[in-house]
């Protein structure tokens, strides 16, 4: 008989997800956040490192980016079209404090939520983002 350990989490089909961003600081948070939330986290700090954690995986379920990263050769919004286009399995959630994304910025499917956000409202859309890709 297998027990599972004290302090497992319920829900073990999380996807797996690859976050984003610049600031070393909020990468940090926003990991931890999701970690504590039972999700495994891969982390990058500009969109080439994603890039090159997408082509090397092929677990990665959910692609959570910043907008504005002046490092790398792509800023989010260009970033989440890419993975969009090449990767249509994986959602895409947009995360950014500097406004709200344009008409043509998000792929199709693609959430927004602006920077601060709430610990809570970041679980929650990445929670129905893993049951809608169930």
């Amino acid at each position: 008989m297998t027990q599972n350990p004290p302090d497992s989490h319920e829900s073990t089909d999380l996807p797996v997800v690859l976050l984003v961003e610049d600031d070393g600081l909020l990468l940090m948070e926003a990991a931890d956040t999701l970690v504590d939330a039972g999700f495994e986290v891969v982390e990058a700090s500009h969109a080439d490192n994603a890039l090159s954690v997408l082509e090397s995986r092929d677990d990665v379920g959910v692609l959570m980016t910043d907008v504005d990263m002046p490092r790398g050769s792509m800023d989010g919004f260009a970033l989440a079209r890419l993975v969009a286009h090449r990767w249509p399995g994986i959602p895409v959630l947009v995360v950014s404090g500097m406004g709200t994304p344009g008409p043509n910025d998000m792929p199709d499917g693609a959430r927004f939520i602006p920077k601060p956000y709430e610990p809570s409202t970041l679980v929650r859309t990445l929670r129905a983002f893993a049951r809608r890709a169930a």
